[in-house]
């Protein structure tokens, strides 16, 4: 397994704090298109279908936006996050805004964000069994601090211990699992309960299988990051 295809990370001073690379798309795809959702309604009187149309807007556009900027970066900083993950979501976003435009469905635009749900869990899943487990690139900068040793030791790690890449892999299925469990339940939410509660609710679902993985992950990050301190 080469040690450059998940252990290459951007330079440290060029970097946001961890936390803030974490929270700012969470606030982007949740926060910002609720918002948009209940000012388009209820604000500026545009039909339920128009305005879950518009608040899908920001989500595609920051797709594209972090496509464009990782093939302008090179694409090789993260090449686990890469251009094929980001591209099934916006094809996900752009198909069900254009079917929902043409059949006037609001419940199958609701539906679509779960697809998207799905779309990420399936890709986490899938880099876990080809080994190259997608949520390590995002756990890196939690567990190491940016720090030149725990970075260093990150990348023996990787290549010399079994245990740590296969608590590595076992964090990106809890979280992929999670993410299919939330998909599941924004399916079934879209079709059987009220619009106007699923506008809101699926964003609960989303929090509830982020602190549902959060705590089940915990352990995995936990030996983790007690191999990093052992290692450094």
């Amino acid at each position: 397994m080469s040690e450059t295809t998940i252990t290459e990370a951007a330079p440290v001073g060029k970097q946001r704090s961890p936390l803030a690379s974490t929270l700012l798309p969470l606030v982007v795809d949740v926060a910002v298109p609720l918002a948009t959702y209940y000012l388009a309604h209820s604000v500026f009187g545009l039909s339920l279908v128009s305005a879950l149309i518009v608040s899908s807007v920001v989500p595609a556009v920051r797709t594209v936006y972090g496509l464009v900027q990782g093939r302008a970066a090179g694409g090789t900083s993260r090449p686990m996050a890469g251009g094929g993950l980001a591209g099934l979501m916006l094809l996900v976003n752009v198909a069900g805004i254009v079917t929902t435009f043409l059949t006037g469905d609001p419940r199958l635009m609701i539906a679509k964000d779960g697809l998207v749900s799905s779309a990420i869990g399936i890709g986490i899943l899938f880099s876990a069994l080809r080994g190259r487990p997608l949520m390590a690139v995002g756990l890196r900068p939690f567990l190491t601090g940016g720090k030149p040793a725990r970075e260093a030791a990150w990348g023996r790690l990787w290549v010399e211990s079994a245990e740590f890449r296969r608590y590595a892999l076992r964090h990106s299925v809890i979280w992929g699992g999670a993410l299919m469990l939330e998909c599941v339940a924004r399916v079934v939410g879209a079709y059987t309960l009220p619009l106007t509660t699923m506008v809101w609710l699926p964003t609960v679902f989303l929090i509830g299988a982020i602190g549902l993985a959060s705590v089940v992950s915990g352990p995995c990050t936990e030996r983790m990051k007690k191999l990093i301190t052992e290692q450094a």
